[in-house]
C-alpha cells in the first residue's frame, strides 16, 4: 500500500507539470464554466477548450447529434465564439484555477490557424492543441491530419510563432496513424493527441433519411475505445514525444489503460456528457488503483505494457 501524503500523480508534458495526467476533450467541457458549477476545475490536471477560430463559426445546420449503440455522432461543425469573445469571457474565468489551461486551436487555412496562435502568444494559455481534423478549404475540403506532409507544414508553421507548448491532435481517419504522428514529430511537434472521432453515419429507418442534417458525423464513445487503445500503442512505439490518449474514456480503468499503452496523460469526453463527474471519478479511482497496487508514481505506468 502507498499513502496519500507518499503517492505522486503528476505528469510532465513538454515542460508543463500537470498535478494528475486527467484533462478534459476539446468540445465536451465547453470552457468549463457549466461543469464548474458541478465539479472543482482546481482538481484536473488541465481543461481543454472548446475549439477557437479566428473568427465565430456558425457551425453545422442541425439535427448535429445522434444517439448510437456505444457513444454518439456529432457534427458540430466546431461552433464556436471566435478569438475575441473567448479571449474576454473564457480564459479569464478559467485563469481563477489552479489547473492547466490548453487552447484548442481550429481553422479552415493555415492563415487561420496561424493567426489564432499568435492570438494566444500573450494569453494565460498554458499549451495549445492543434486541431488537425479540420477541413482544409484550399484542398477541396480535405482534413489537414490526413495527409503526412500537410501535417509536417502545418506543425513547422505553428511552432515557428507559438509561444506555448504546441499538442497536434490526430485524426484516427487514415490508413497508418504511426505516419501521421512522425509527420507531427519531425514538424516539431512538442506532444500529440489521439485519437479525435472516427467517421460515421446512422440512417434513421422510419424517416428513410440521415439522423445528421451533415449525413456524416464524428463518432465517440465506449465503442471507439479498442482502436484508440491500439493507436495510441502504435504511436507510442513510433514517436520519442509524449502523448495524451483519448477516446471512449469513462472509468479510471480506461485511463489507465491508455496509460499502460504508452500516454502520458488522458482526455476525458463523450463520459462529460453522461456524467458530470467523470473527470474526478476518473482521478479517484486512478489514485485508489495506486494504493491498491503500490504504486508511488503514477509515471511509472507510462508505457509499462510494450
Amino acid at each position: 500500500m502507498v499513502s496519500g501524503a507518499k503517492r505522486s500523480t503528476e505528469v510532465t508534458l513538454a515542460g508543463v507539470t500537470l498535478k494528475n495526467p486527467v484533462m478534459t476533450a476539446s468540445g465536451t467541457f465547453g470552457s468549463g464554466a457549466e461543469y464548474g458549477e458541478m465539479i472543482d476545475l482546481n482538481r484536473l490536471g488541465a481543461v481543454v477548450t472548446k475549439g477557437v477560430a479566428a473568427v465565430p463559426w456558425p457551425g453545422n445546420p442541425t439535427p448535429r447529434v445522434a444517439e448510437v449503440y456505444g457513444g454518439m455522432l456529432n457534427a458540430i461543425g466546431l461552433q464556436n465564439p471566435g478569438f475575441d469573445l473567448f479571449a474576454e469571457r473564457d480564459l479569464p474565468f478559467l485563469s481563477q484555477f489552479d489547473t492547466k489551461i490548453i487552447v484548442n486551436v481550429c481553422g479552415h487555412t493555415e492563415e487561420e490557424y496561424l493567426e489564432v496562435v499568435e492570438k494566444l502568444s500573450d494569453t494565460a494559455a498554458d499549451m495549445l492543441e492543434i486541431n488537425i481534423s479540420c477541413p482544409n478549404v484550399k484542398e477541396g475540403g480535405i482534413s489537414f491530419g490526413t495527409n503526412p506532409a500537410g501535417v509536417e507544414h502545418i506543425t513547422k508553421a505553428v511552432k515557428q510563432l507559438a509561444k506555448q507548448p504546441v499538442i497536434m491532435k490526430l485524426t484516427p481517419n487514415v490508413t497508418d496513424i504511426t505516419e501521421i504522428a512522425r509527420a507531427a514529430e519531425a514538424g516539431g511537434a512538442d506532444v500529440i493527441s489521439l485519437i479525435n472521432t472516427l467517421t460515421g453515419m446512422k440512417i434513421d429507418v422510419e424517416r428513410r433519411t440521415f439522423a445528421l442534417a451533415n449525413k456524416t458525423g464524428g463518432m465517440s464513445g465506449p465503442a471507439i475505445k479498442p482502436i484508440a487503445v491500439r493507436m495510441v500503442w502504435q504511436c507510442a512505439n513510433a514517436v520519442k514525444i509524449p502523448i495524451i490518449g483519448m477516446g471512449g474514456i469513462r472509468t479510471a480503468e480506461d485511463a489507465i489503460e491508455f496509460m499502460l499503452a504508452g500516454a502520458a496523460a488522458v482526455s476525458v469526453g463523450t463520459a462529460n456528457f453522461f456524467n458530470p463527474r467523470a473527470t474526478i471519478d476518473i482521478i479517484e479511482g486512478m489514485e485508489a488503483y495506486m494504493d491498491r497496487h503500490g504504486i508511488a508514481d503514477i509515471r511509472e505506468l507510462i508505457g509499462a505494457v510494450r
